[in-house]
C-alpha cells in the first residue's frame, strides 16, 4: 500500500529566506525575514526541503537583485505542498514535490507555478530533488528546442560534470544520444565518462579539436552546449560538423564574442543562446511536459543529481563561495 502523505503542518506568521543585500560577493548574502506567501491563480506554496545553488544565483548576486526585484536568489526547489491557489487541481497538501521557481528558492517557504512542478519519483531523496529542475529544463530548452539535436548527431557539452552537465549527460545517453564533454580535470573527465559520456577531454588539451574530431570519426559536432562564455571558441569551429549549432548558458558577464567569421561561414555554423528565467510560462509548460513523460522514469534506472555538498540555508555564502572555486561535481545544495 502507497504510504500516507505527511499531516499538513500550520503555516507560520513568518519565514527565514536570504537576501541580496547589494551588489558584491558571497557576503552580500544575508539572512532575513518575511510575513508568509499566499499561492496566487495556479501556484503552489511549497515548505522547501532543499534549494540547487546555480550560477545564474552568483550572476544575480554581482549585480544586486534580479530585473523583475526579487532579491531573494534560486532557480530550483523540493519539499511538499504546503497550500494551493486558485485553480489548481490535484496537488494535495503533504504532496512531495520539485519544482522550477521564478527565484525566492532560499528560503523556508517558496511560491512555484504548478505547471512548473513535477512529483518527487520513488527512490529519489527529496532533499536531492532539489537538484534536478533546474538542470533539467536548462538541458531539454538548449538541446531539444534550441539546438535541435536529432538521432545520429553527436552532441558536446562543455562542462560535463556541471550541475546542468553531469544531469544532460545521464538523461541525454539513456535516450541513446551520442553526447561527449570537456572537463578542467582528470578527475572530471573520468566523473564525465560515468555520467554517460560518450568520451570526455580536458578542454586545457591544445590538441582538443582533432581529438574530439577522430572521437566522432570525423563527422564533428552538431551540437554544442557551452557553459565557459566561448573560451574554447576557436576548438569549437573546427570540430563542428556542417550547419552545426552553439548554444551558450554563460554570458560571462557581458562578455564580447569574437567570431572568426571565415571559420563559421566555412561550415554554416549557428551561435546562439539563451536564459532560462525570462522565458514564457507556456514553453516552461511544455519543457515540464516533456521532462514529466521522458525523463523522470530514468529515476527508476539509476539517473540521479550528484550531490557535491549541501550546506544550511544561513550558510548561504559559503555555498556561493564553494560554487565560485569550481572545484565541485554536481549540485550544490542549501537546506533550510
Amino acid at each position: 500500500m502507497p504510504l500516507p502523505l505527511p499531516l499538513p503542518l500550520p503555516l507560520p506568521d513568518a519565514f527565514a529566506q536570504v537576501v541580496i543585500s547589494g551588489p558584491g560577493g558571497p557576503d552580500v548574502l544575508v539572512p532575513a525575514t518575511r510575513s508568509m506567501l499566499r499561492p496566487g491563480p495556479g501556484q503552489l506554496l511549497i515548505r522547501v526541503a532543499a534549494a540547487g545553488v546555480n550560477r545564474h544565483d552568483c550572476n544575480q548576486r554581482r549585480a544586486g537583485q534580479h530585473h523583475d526585484g526579487n532579491p531573494v536568489p534560486g532557480l530550483e526547489v523540493s519539499g511538499i505542498v504546503a497550500g494551493r491557489g486558485p485553480g489548481v487541481d490535484g496537488w494535495p497538501e503533504g504532496t512531495p514535490v520539485m519544482a522550477l521557481v521564478q527565484g525566492g528558492g532560499y528560503a523556508e517557504f517558496a511560491l512555484a507555478d504548478a505547471v512548473l512542478a513535477m512529483p518527487v519519483p520513488k527512490g529519489l531523496i527529496l532533499e536531492d530533488a532539489a537538484g534536478l529542475p533546474e538542470a533539467l529544463f536548462t538541458a531539454w530548452w538548449n538541446f531539444f528546442w534550441m539546438l535541435d539535436l536529432t538521432p545520429g548527431e553527436f552532441a558536446l557539452i562543455h562542462g560535463g560534470t556541471s550541475g546542468v552537465g553531469h544531469l544532460a549527460l545521464q538523461a541525454l545517453s539513456r535516450l541513446g544520444y551520442q553526447v561527449m564533454a570537456t572537463c578542467g580535470t582528470k578527475d572530471k573527465v573520468a566523473a564525465a565518462t560515468g555520467f554517460g559520456a560518450a568520451a570526455a577531454f580536458d578542454y586545457h588539451d591544445a590538441d582538443l579539436a582533432r581529438k574530439v574530431t577522430e572521437a566522432t570519426g570525423g563527422k564533428g559536432i552538431s551540437a554544442l552546449l557551452d557553459m565557459s562564455a566561448g573560451a574554447h571558441l576557436d576548438a569549437d569551429l573546427a570540430m563542428m560538423a556542417t550547419g552545426g549549432r552553439i548554444a551558450h548558458l554563460s554570458p560571462g558577464g557581458g562578455k564580447v564574442l569574437p567570431v572568426p567569421l571565415r571559420a563559421l561561414m566555412q561550415k554554416r555554423v549557428a551561435i546562439t543562446g539563451s536564459l532560462l528565467r525570462p522565458l514564457p510560462l507556456e514553453i516552461k509548460a511544455q519543457i515540464a511536459d516533456r521532462l514529466r513523460a521522458e525523463v523522470l522514469p530514468m529515476v527508476a534506472d539509476g539517473l540521479r543529481p550528484a550531490i557535491a555538498a549541501v550546506f544550511p540555508l544561513e550558510q548561504a555564502a559559503a555555498a556561493h563561495r564553494e560554487m565560485e572555486r569550481a572545484s565541485h561535481i554536481g549540485k550544490i545544495l542549501l537546506r533550510p
